[in-house]
């Protein structure tokens, strides 16, 4: 098992991950984690621990799962806006077919709302886009 581990390894956080450097070369044979840095996916920063000095090699593992998880997390930013698209289209269908009227009541204004305040978004949104020549003419 040993041999399959990764150099290192990424805890995740909310804002981004405490980084550690695997070590499986001690006296006991076992895994232990060595807290090399933390790193903000926000803005970028990656802050060593204590008064360590990351090496070449700690320093692009590190930018490389920084990439790496900046594009995981707007892969799935758009996957939630998808899923929030097949959301709607089956709160329309249960709204049709299966809510009763005092479910409807309890809904109706808060969808309302929000279903306005994302138009009014959208809407200022590709203006904008159709304004500065970035949005396409035939959506």
């Amino acid at each position: 098992m040993a041999g399959d581990l990764p150099d290192y390894y990424f805890r995740i956080r909310e804002n981004g991950a405490v980084v550690f450097k695997v070590d499986t070369e001690n006296r006991q044979r076992r895994i232990e984690f060595d807290e090399i840095a933390v790193v903000n996916v926000k803005n970028g920063n990656i802050k060593p621990h204590g008064d360590r000095k990351l090496s070449d090699k700690d320093q692009k593992a590190i930018e490389t799962w920084l990439a790496d998880r900046v594009a995981l997390l707007a892969t799935r930013d758009v996957d939630d806006i998808l899923r929030a698209i097949d959301h709607m289209n089956l709160t329309a269908q249960w709204a049709q077919t299966r809510a009763t009227d005092a479910q409807l009541d309890q809904v109706t204004d808060k969808l309302l709302l929000a279903m306005h305040d994302l138009r009014s978004v959208l809407v200022r949104k590709k203006a904008d886009r159709l304004m500065n020549g970035t949005g396409q003419a035939a959506e």
